[in-house]
């Protein structure tokens, strides 16, 4: 089964803005995505600053997967503000350092679930069933 009719296989339709500085881990992600029934649009910034801005300009942006630590702005940061004024948007923490303590500050930060790097398809589902 090609890609193309993997995707059509789903009824709806999520943009979703991924959050993430490494090129690879994108391209991991974007990969999953692709091959999920639904159809996902996955939309790229490279550190917090930028998805702070997307999420205010784009009120389509369904679901963020923030990566944690980035330049200009890290993913704690940019949630904050995020939730301000997009307070029902859920916004997932990945991240490769999967301690109780960033856990924990995740959550009183405002995130909406945490999910660890390398990020695995199944977990990925789950996260995103859990938050759509």
């Amino acid at each position: 089964m090609s890609n193309q009719e993997l995707k059509m296989k789903g009824s709806k339709t999520y943009k979703i803005l991924v959050v993430e500085d490494e090129d690879l881990n994108y391209a991991v992600i974007e990969t999953m995505l692709d091959f999920f029934e639904d159809n996902f649009i996955p939309i790229r910034a490279n550190h917090g600053e930028k998805a702070v801005e997307i999420c205010k300009d784009d009120p389509d942006i369904d679901i963020v997967l923030m990566d944690l630590k980035m330049p200009v702005m890290n993913g704690f940061e940019a949630t904050q503000l995020i939730k301000e004024f997009r307070p029902e948007l859920a916004v997932i923490a990945q991240t490769a350092f999967a301690t109780q303590e960033s856990r924990s500050l995740a959550e009183s930060t405002g995130f909406d679930g945490f999910i660890t790097k390398p990020i695995n398809e199944e977990a990925l589902r789950e996260v995103l069933q859990d938050n759509l």
